[in-house]
C-alpha cells in the first residue's frame, strides 16, 4: 500500500495480505474537507466476511494460540515502536480519511502506539489462581483467550480505536476480523499491513471492509465469532447487542454520551474555560465523551461565558493537512445532522452567542461547522439530551452541588463526567455521584496520551464493558477451572 496522494483501490485484508478488489464493487471514501474522493475500497460480501473468520480460526488453532505470550508480546511491541517510526504516514493518512488536524493524528497515532506498548507489557501477565480444597485435591484457575473476535469500529477516531481494541484482544492471545466504518477504512488497512510486517502471523488480524448493512451485520450475526466489540450510535448498538445475545456471546459496547461538564465557583476559571472549549470542540465535537453540556455554577455564569466565547472567537478552522486547531465534520450525514440540530436548538428558545451555522466560504467545499454555544438551555431540551457529535455546546446553570449533580444525572447516557474545581473535599463528595464509568477532574479528557491505563466504559444507555487498562483484558479472557484429585 502506498502513501495515500491519488484515487487508490484496497481490497480485503485477509490471511496476511491485501487481496485484490476484483469484480467487487467498491465504497469510495473521501476527504472531508474539499469532499473528493481519495480512495476506494472493497464491498464485502457475506461469503468475504465467512472468509475472513474462518481464516482468524485457522490461525488461532494452527499458530496464535501456541505462540507463547512473551513473544506475542514482543510482537504488539514491534508494533508500537514502527507506529512512532510511521507516525508521519499514518496521521496523512487519518487526516485525509477523517478530517481531524494533523497535530490531532498524530497524538492518535501516539495513542494507538501507546496502547501496543501497553499491552505488551501485560500479555505475560496473564495469570490464574491456585484454590484450596485441601490435601487431597489440585485445583487451580487459568485464563485463557475467546478465540476469535470481532471488533466494529467507529469513524470519529479509526486508528486509535482500533488499536484500543486490538491490542489487549491480541495480547490475550485472540484473533480478530475487524470492520471499520465505510467512510474511514485506509487506517485500518495500514495498521493490518503494519502488523504483519512486525511479525503478526497472518489470519490474526484480519479486515473486511464494507457497509454496515452487510458486512457489518454478519460479523455480529456470525456463529463463529465468540465477541463483539462496538463503538457506535445507540440504535446500532441495541441491534449488536440483540444479535450477540441470541448466540450468548458477550459484547463490549461503547455507545457514546452526553457528558456533563460541571464548573463550580471555586474553579479556576481560566483553566475551565480551556478544559470546557477542548471538551465539546476536539475533532470537531465529534467524542463519544465530549462535555456537550456544560453546567456553570450562576455566581461565575456570566464571567465564564464571555470568557469562552472570546476563545472561541481565536479558534482556527480549516482543512486538517493545514493543521488549524479544527477540521471539519467527517461525513456529509453528520454534517447534516448537526445542521439539524442548530435550527432545532433556536427552535426550542436557546440563544446562540457563538457559532451557530456552517462557516460561509468553506462549507461549500468541505463540512465545516463553527464552535457553536447555545444560552438559556434547559435540561429537558432535545439539544440538551440528545448527542449531537458537533462543535455544539449547550450551557446551563445550577445553584448548588445537588441541583448539579441533579442534572448531571438526568440522562439516558452515562459514559463521562467533568468536575472543575480546587475544592478537593467537594471533589470526592460529587465524583462517586454521577453515574457515569469515569469522571475528569480539573483537566477534560484527563489522563497521558489518553489515558491508556485508565478503564474506559460507561452506564445505562452509554453501554457496558470496559476498554482501556488492565481491565480491557478481563473482557478478552475466560476462566477455565481444572480439579485434580490427587
Amino acid at each position: 500500500m502506498t502513501t495515500v496522494t491519488e484515487i487508490e483501490r484496497h481490497g480485503l485484508f485477509i490471511n496476511g495480505r491485501e487481496e485484490p478488489v476484483g469484480a467487487r464493487a467498491v465504497i469510495p471514501t473521501r476527504n472531508p474537507a474539499d469532499r473528493s474522493v481519495i480512495a476506494e475500497v472493497a464491498d464485502a460480501t457475506r461469503e468475504d466476511v465467512d472468509r475472513a473468520v474462518q481464516d482468524a480460526w485457522r490461525a488461532y488453532d494452527e499458530v496464535w494460540s501456541r505462540v507463547l505470550p512473551q513473544e506475542r508480546s514482543r510482537i504488539l511491541l514491534r508494533i508500537a515502536n514502527a507506529l512512532r517510526e510511521r507516525k508521519e504516514e499514518f496521521a496523512r493518512i487519518e487526516t485525509l480519511d477523517n478530517g481531524k488536524p494533523l497535530s490531532q493524528s498524530r497524538g492518535d497515532v501516539e495513542g494507538s502506539a501507546r496502547y501496543f506498548e501497553f499491552f505488551a507489557g501485560a500479555a505475560d501477565k496473564i495469570n490464574g489462581d491456585e484454590i484450596p480444597l485441601g490435601p487431597d485435591y489440585m485445583a487451580y484457575s487459568k485464563q485463557v483467550p475467546l478465540g476469535v473476535v470481532a471488533q466494529i469500529l467507529p469513524w470519529n477516531a479509526p486508528l486509535q480505536q482500533a488499536a484500543r481494541g486490538l491490542a489487549p484482544a491480541l495480547a490475550a492471545g485472540n484473533c480478530t476480523v475487524v470492520k471499520p466504518a465505510e467512510d474511514t477504512p485506509l487506517s485500518a488497512l495500514r495498521l493490518a499491513a503494519l502488523a504483519v510486517e512486525c511479525g503478526l502471523p497472518p489470519g490474526v488480524l484480519n479486515v473486511v471492509t464494507g457497509i454496515g448493512e452487510t458486512a457489518g451485520a454478519w460479523l455480529t450475526e456470525h456463529p463463529d465469532i465468540r465477541k463483539v466489540v462496538f463503538t457506535g450510535s445507540v440504535p446500532t448498538g441495541r441491534i449488536v447487542n440483540v444479535a450477540a445475545a441470541q448466540r450468548l456471546v458477550p459484547a463490549t459496547l461503547e455507545l457514546g454520551g452526553k457528558s456533563a461538564n460541571i464548573v463550580f465557583p471555586d474553579a479556576d476559571l481560566d483553566a475551565a474555560v480551556r478544559g470546557a472549549a477542548r471538551g465539546i470542540n476536539l475533532n470537531a465535537g465529534q467524542n463519544c465523551s465530549a462535555g456537550s453540556r456544560l453546567l456553570v455554577h450562576e455566581s461565575v455564569h456570566d464571567a465564564f461565558v464571555e470568557r469562552l466565547i472570546e476563545h472561541n472567537k481565536s479558534v482556527t478552522i480549516g482543512p486538517g493537512l493545514e493543521d488549524p486547531d479544527m477540521g471539519p465534520i467527517t461525513t456529509e450525514e453528520q454534517f447534516q445532522r448537526v445542521q439539524y440540530y442548530l435550527d432545532l436548538g433556536r427552535q426550542e428558545g436557546a440563544t446562540v452567542v457563538s457559532g451557530g451555522a456552517p462557516l460561509d466560504g468553506k462549507s461549500d467545499q468541505g463540512y465545516f461547522v463553527p464552535p457553536t454555544i447555545f444560552l438559556g438551555v434547559e435540561n429537558t431540551m432535545r439539544i440538551a439530551q440528545e448527542e449531537i457529535f458537533g462543535p455544539v455546546l449547550g450551557v446551563l446553570t445550577f445553584s448548588d452541588d445537588e441541583e448539579a449533580i441533579a442534572i448531571a444525572n438526568a440522562s439516558e447516557f452515562g459514559l463521562v463526567a467533568g468536575i472543575w474545581s480546587t475544592n478537593l473535599s467537594r471533589v470526592h463528595r460529587v465524583a462517586p455521584r454521577l453515574e457515569v464509568g469515569q469522571v475528569y477532574v480539573n483537566e477534560y479528557f484527563a489522563g497521558y496520551a489518553g489515558g491508556v491505563e485508565t478503564p474506559f466504559g460507561g452506564t445505562k444507555a452509554s453501554g457496558f464493558g470496559r476498554e482501556k487498562g488492565l481491565e480491557a483484558l478481563k473482557g478478552y479472557t475466560q476462566s477455565r477451572t481444572v480439579v485434580i484429585r490427587l
